[in-house]
């Protein structure tokens, strides 16, 4: 069983913080060794390239990194009756690390506790990205605050320090950089970013955003100073004196690695007894420009309507207390649930994926001002849009927004409608991060070699589904029918025994007759026959509905291997994970069988290794987010438990550490390839098992 400890934070932020601390990944430190931990923290985390986190056991251990391990420097600092310590980061080795004493993880929020100098230091990351409320969740902003109170009866003198260097705005630490000043309504931001500033001039997988400006506000409410400095003076300045330079450095434009420029903030809080005085900011960036989408240049979505980067600030500041309230209530829900649905454990897998999963997306106001939500596949291809991306990361808007599942497909739906698309297959992608110009896998726009027809296919017909159920009708999937009854057409014909092909696991390499992908195209053919219901085409509909069950009775025929089904239907003695068999129990299409899944459970608990169920006999690694699939295959919740206590134990206990992974070895707990990617979004399938539960999210009936 994985190391958890429910440790409660008992350093609140704010009045409205106390709300929501009963889930959530919480680590309880007994002198130098942690008793469980996240492979990775979440600070600032809101889309591929505004995504900072700690990938020590302790914030002091090492600096804050984007998801690609480059270094994001952040800086904190506490400075105590005149002694300093550092609580992010690596300033100096003049500067004791204040002892780390709690770590809670939850939704929308990273909470840290420490202590020294008779004071305890709360310290919390706090990302609204809150669903059904798009322009909120759009906001790349966090904030970040303290809280100090005295724990040993005396008063102490206290100072809170902070910086941000330009390596948040650069690709690489050699571009040079800019830098200026400014406020909005009390609110004082500094800001930087590139002379050169290349908007959405390059593509990419392992990249940095170089062109907008990350900007450092601060609002008003205790004495506090800001300046744009060397980042090396402006620390040991706090160190010696409790102060930072007095004026802006005008050396510029430089390198960010030429004396490290860096936004600084310096906070007195006066004197400190045991109530808690506290003190904020606001790390932000303004990409001006998010996605290139077929030449047109895409707004984010929180400036569609014309605002700027003071505007964003200014509505950050005054709705903070509103924010934390809603994040808190939404944090307790959500954490409550998913305990009661598959346990603590689960509950803490999914609050240390939920912002990774938002965060592998950038929510663009596409054409007409209409939401689009472009995923990455990060350390993978570095694909925007991809199919087989958005299909596992769709349980988590499923649940939460349909409103953001729609958003995924809109522009998926909008290419295959052009006429450059000639397949009667659905795309693979649309380009590669940022820049969504048309497919780059396989044979691109040119040709069938290395596409993955069913299974794209498949993916689009499944999630439309369940947006026109969330919906109640099918209003939104109109103008794109002609397109789901030619995918409909092509896994007719090609879906129950499926040609040499790829399939989302493209890393195996192409396999004949593939049974897991076959399941995928017969539950799509059922879910497109519930389409034409909705639709009102009963003859239609009676046809499809009579189809999938036709081959799904084949399907177990062809599949069957004794105990268990088969990898492919050409191949007895193999197995494979058969996690598309899911939807058959989520959307109650009764194509299977309870029986089906009776004998695969049954079977893969005995197939399981230390860190999880290999995703099939041909190797031992497997997918974080297909696990949870299959887990959620079986009707008794000790099932479930059996299969995800290893995936757990793999969180817990890995050797890399990196944002979770999806693709890792369970002999070893190694990661085997990818990082942060959005389809961790997927863990958050055994959710739509409840009808209670969907009911309360506001998903289908």
């Amino acid at each position: 069983m994985t190391r958890f400890v429910g440790l409660f934070v008992s350093l609140f932020v704010g009045s409205v913080a106390a709300v929501g601390f009963l889930c959530g990944w919480a680590v309880a430190q007994a002198g130098e060794n942690p008793a469980g931990r996240p492979p990775a923290v979440p600070l600032v985390v809101h889309d591929p390239y505004f995504s900072i986190w700690s990938f020590g056991d302790r914030l002091t251990d090492d600096w804050p990194r984007h998801w690609t391990g480059r270094v994001q420097a952040m800086c904190g600092m506490v400075r105590v009756d005149g002694t300093a310590f550092r609580v992010m980061g690596l300033p100096s080795p003049d500067i004791p690390a204040m002892k780390q004493t709690g770590l809670r993880v939850l939704p929308t929020r990273t909470i840290y506790e420490f202590e020294g100098g008779g004071v305890k230091v709360g310290l919390t990351f706090f990302s609204p990205v809150l669903p059904k409320d798009l322009d909120v969740l759009s906001r790349p902003l966090t904030y970040i605050v303290w809280e100090v109170r005295s724990i040993d009866g005396l008063t102490h003198a206290v100072q809170v320090y902070f910086d941000n260097t330009a390596e948040l705005a650069v690709n690489e630490p050699q571009q040079r950089v800019v830098w200026d000043r400014g406020s909005a309504d009390g609110v004082i931001w500094m800001r930087m970013g590139t002379e050169e500033q290349p908007v959405l001039a390059a593509s990419g997988d392992d990249r940095r955003i170089d062109w907008g400006y990350v900007y450092t506000a601060v609002p008003q409410g205790v004495p506090f100073r800001t300046v744009l400095a060397d980042a090396g003076k402006a620390r040991e300045a706090f160190r010696t004196e409790g102060d930072i330079p007095r004026a802006d450095e005008k050396d510029q434009p430089r390198r960010a690695d030429n004396r490290w420029p860096a936004a600084v903030c310096c906070f007195d809080l006066g004197e400190v007894a045991d109530t808690a005085k506290t003190c904020r900011l606001m790390p932000a960036y303004d990409d001006i420009f998010s996605i290139q989408y077929f030449g047109e240049n895409l707004r984010p979505y929180w400036r569609r309507n014309g605002w700027e980067a003071e505007d964003l600030l200014r509505a950050a500041d005054r709705e903070y207390a509103s924010l934390l309230q809603r994040a808190a209530a939404f944090d307790e829900q959500l954490l409550a649930e998913a305990e009661g649905v598959g346990g603590r454990g689960y509950a803490n897998l999914l609050a240390l994926s939920y912002r990774q999963a938002v965060g592998g997306h950038k929510l663009a106001a596409g054409p007409g001002g209409k939401p689009m939500l472009f995923s990455k596949e990060c350390f993978s291809n570095g694909c925007i849009g991809t199919v087989d991306v958005l299909y596992p990361a769709s349980p988590i808007f499923m649940l939460l927004d349909n409103d953001l599942l729609k958003a995924t497909v809109t522009p998926v739906f909008e290419y295959a409608a052009m006429p450059r698309w000639t397949f009667p297959f659905a795309p693979h992608d649309l380009g590669q991060y940022p820049l969504a110009n048309g497919q780059v896998y396989g044979g691109r726009e040119h040709s069938e070699e290395n596409q993955m027809p069913v299974e794209e296919s498949g993916n689009m017909i499944i999630v439309a589904y369940v947006i026109a159920r969330n919906d109640g009708d099918t209003a939104y999937l109109e103008p794109y029918r002609p397109l789901l009854e030619t995918w409909a057409e092509y896994l007719k014909a090609k879906g129950l025994d499926p040609e040499n092909q790829l399939c989302t696991d493209d890393f195996t390499g192409h396999l004949a007759h593939n049974a897991n992908l076959s399941a995928k195209a017969i539950v799509a053919l059922a879910c497109f026959g519930k389409l034409c219901e909705m639709w009102g085409s009963a003859a239609e509909a009676e046809e499809y509905l009579s189809l999938a069950k036709s081959y799904a009775k084949q399907w177990v025929e062809q599949a069957d291997d004794g105990d268990h089904f088969r990898l492919a239907f050409d191949k007895p003695g193999t197995w494979s994970q058969k996690y598309n068999l899911v939807w058959d129990r989520l959307l109650g299409l009764d194509l299977f069988g309870p029986e089906v899944r009776a004998k695969e459970i049954a079977y893969y608990k005995g197939q399981l290794q230390p860190y999880g169920l290999p995703l099939d006999n041909r190797s031992l690694f497997t997918k974080t987010d297909w696990q949870v699939w299959t887990a959620t295959l079986a009707d008794e919740r000790a099932d479930f438990e059996t299969l995800m206590n290893p995936v757990y134990r793999f969180v817990d206990e890995t050797p890399d550490r990196i944002p979770l992974t999806d693709w890792y070895w369970t002999d070893s707990a190694k990661v085997r390839g990818f990082r942060a990617r959005p389809v961790i979004g997927g863990v958050f399938i055994k959710m739509l098992e409840s009808p209670d539960v969907r009911r309360r999210f506001g998903a289908w009936k």
